[in-house]
Order: C-alpha cells, then sequence, then structure tokens
C-alpha cells in the first residue's frame, strides 16, 4: 500500500464485476435485501477514475504537480464523495471495468473482495439477441456502429470484439483470472445462482467474512427503466420477483453457439488463485 493515505468513511467496499447478462443485477437486488449493504447498477465511479487519472498522469501538464500519494487520495475520495447519501456498513460498486483494474482495487481497499457474474458466452449472446429481437422498433445502442445490427452474425460477432460489450467484458475476466490479485476474486455462475441461491449466498457471504442473512428468494425486485429506455433496450437491468432456473432453447444458429460455448475458462482452475461458484460444465443446461 502507498504510504500517506486515509480512509475517510468506515464502510467497507466491495465490488461487482463480471460479464454481461450475467446475474450481477440479480446480485445487486438479492444483497440490497440485506440492510447493512447497499448494490446497484453500473455506476460512473470507474469511469470517474479513469477520467482523474488520464488528467494527473503521465502525459498530462498536471503530471508532476500531482504525485502518486495525491492520486490515490483523489481516486479515494471519488468513492467517499460519491456514496457519501448511503448510510451503510458494506458497499458494492458495480462496474465490468473493475475485473481489469484489480491492481487499483488492491492498493485502494487491501480488503476489498471483487465478485465476478459469469454465464456461459453462448447464452450470453443468446440473451442479446433476444432483447434485439424483442424490440424490432428501437435502434438499440448495445451493439455500437449501425453496421454492427445488420445480421445475428454481425451483432454477435461485433459484440465478441475486445473492446466491446462481451468481449471486453471477457477480456477483462480472464486478466483477473489469472493475475496476482486473484485471490481476492469470486467467480459466481449465473445459473448455479438460480438454481441454488440460498446456497450460492452462503458461499458469497463466507467469501466477504460477513454474517450470513436470511434472504427472500420470491421477492426480489430491481429495475431501472430509465436508463434501459435510454440504452434502447427495455427490461435489460429488470429482475422478476422469483429467483429460479428457467430452461428454454436458443435461437441462435448452432455455429454460433459452438463457437461461444468454448469460452467458459473459469471451468478450468489450473494456474489460477481465484474462488469459483459453478456448476460442472456436464451439469449446465439451457438457460433463461
Amino acid at each position: 500500500m502507498i504510504p500517506g493515505a486515509h480512509q475517510l468513511r468506515s464502510s467497507r467496499y466491495h465490488f461487482i464485476s463480471g460479464l454481461p447478462r450475467s446475474g450481477s443485477t440479480l446480485l445487486s437486488g438479492i444483497l440490497l435485501q440485506n440492510p447493512r449493504f447497499h448494490a446497484g447498477m453500473t455506476s460512473p465511479v470507474g469511469s470517474l477514475c479513469s477520467a482523474v487519472l488520464g488528467q494527473v498522469s503521465a502525459g498530462s501538464e498536471f503530471a508532476p504537480v500531482v504525485g502518486t500519494v495525491k492520486r490515490r487520495e483523489l481516486l479515494r475520495g471519488l468513492f467517499d464523495s460519491y456514496y457519501s447519501d448511503v448510510e451503510r456498513d458494506v458497499i458494492f460498486d458495480t462496474n465490468r471495468s473493475w475485473c481489469a483494474r484489480l491492481p487499483l482495487i488492491h492498493d485502494l481497499f487491501p480488503q476489498a473482495k471483487v465478485i465476478a457474474c459469469v454465464r456461459n458466452v453462448a447464452w450470453i449472446m443468446d440473451s442479446f439477441e433476444r432483447l434485439y429481437r424483442a424490440n424490432p422498433y428501437e435502434h438499440t445502442r448495445l451493439f455500437g456502429v449501425a453496421g454492427a445490427r445488420g445480421t445475428v452474425y454481425s451483432r454477435l460477432e461485433g459484440l465478441a470484439q475486445h473492446d466491446q460489450t462481451v468481449g471486453y467484458a471477457w477480456s477483462a475476466l480472464r486478466e483477473a483470472f489469472y493475475g496476482e490479485h486473484a485471490s481476492s476474486l469470486l467467480v459466481v455462475d449465473y445459473e448455479l445462482l438460480t438454481r441454488a441461491p440460498a446456497k450460492v449466498m452462503t458461499l458469497i457471504y463466507d467469501f466477504l467474512g460477513e454474517p450470513h442473512f436470511e434472504h427472500d428468494f420470491d421477492n426480489v425486485e430491481y429495475d431501472a427503466e430509465e436508463f434501459d429506455q435510454q440504452l434502447g433496450a427495455p427490461s435489460l437491468h429488470k429482475v422478476k420477483a422469483k429467483v429460479k432456473f428457467t430452461p428454454r432453447p436458443t435461437i441462435i444458429p448452432p455455429d454460433l453457439f459452438d463457437k461461444f460455448n468454448q469460452m467458459s475458462f473459469w471451468n478450468d482452475k489450473a494456474g489460477s488463485a481465484a474462488n469459483v461458484i459453478a456448476a460442472q460444465p456436464s451439469q449446465q443446461g439451457n438457460q433463461s
């Protein structure tokens, strides 16, 4: 840890990251039932950290006058300022980029843990495609440039690029999974969370070192209608009240499904110190 910095508030910070369409909003909705916890959908804190570092580090005119300790205090202050009105003991900040920033998290908050929500990538792509087809009158922003919306192939292969929605999150997770701070990472599989929420949440509490809490998995609430409408993706972050697994067939072509089905690297822990809560590959089935 860099000397000379201090903590401004007593709340403990943890982080939610991982892949899109993989249960991070569901997990936040569950965690929110605990009166000691605050959690939500993606916050701007990660982007604000990047913007501040861009203004005070190499290449900036301010770099010579803003040293490393001050940079650390600025970023720590961002968290405390953003969450200044949150009176909870534990705060979970959600952002896909946190998996690519474990060294920063480790230095800012040495005791912090990162929960990475994951899902078979083929079913992630299927979920995005379902959203697209369910809203034929929306020019959704999920697929970037207009040309990427042409066919299911251009849409999904576009999402898989390393600087796009799925590809970036997958690459960041892989970096964290095999990185030097992987022991602070907990990978949570969406299917297992929906099949056995009570067991998974018990393991999450144990990983966090927090006392167990009895959640109501029949009445989970979370919605961000205004945000989803602005993206042109209605119901993107809407969580169904009852946590359950719902089998269904895929709607994407079999060659695409097979291609993305090979990307679940977290099923093999060799070479990683990360913690994983996931069903065995042979047990995984059609997903909601």
